[in-house]
């Protein structure tokens, strides 16, 4: 059974860090692509960022360039999301998810397995 769980989401005030973290159990974790995903109140999902299963290959929306980073312990089986200059926009549920092949992919709807999520919330 395939499960993602997620972790580290809390109340931060702008400006502020918090690390997400997503233990993967199930499946050969360094074989596949992950990826974080954040859902809003009353706004759709919207991808965060993604890497591939060696981790080389990164990608990031526009949104969080340059403030977030994603990284993996393929030793740890899991991934991990740094967040940096939080604004009260990135307030949100926070997810993690598993796409069934070695590359990192944009599309939520590409993606096979997810967790429960986080929630973070940023204070102005």
């Amino acid at each position: 059974q395939v499960q993602l769980v997620e972790s580290g989401g809390g109340l931060v005030q702008a400006g502020g860090s918090l690390r997400l973290s997503c233990a993967v159990s199930g499946l050969t974790f360094s074989s596949y692509g992950m990826g974080w995903f954040r859902q809003a109140p009353g706004k759709e999902r919207e991808f965060v960022a993604s890497i591939s299963a060696s981790g080389r290959s990164l990608g990031y929306a526009d949104s969080v360039k340059g403030r977030f980073t994603i990284s993996r312990d393929n030793a740890k089986n899991t991934v991990y999301l740094q967040m940096n200059s939080l604004k009260p926009e990135d307030t949100a549920d926070y997810y993690c998810a598993l796409v069934l092949r070695s590359w990192y992919e944009l599309a939520g709807n590409l993606y096979d397995y997810w967790g429960q999520g986080t929630q973070v919330t940023v204070s102005s």
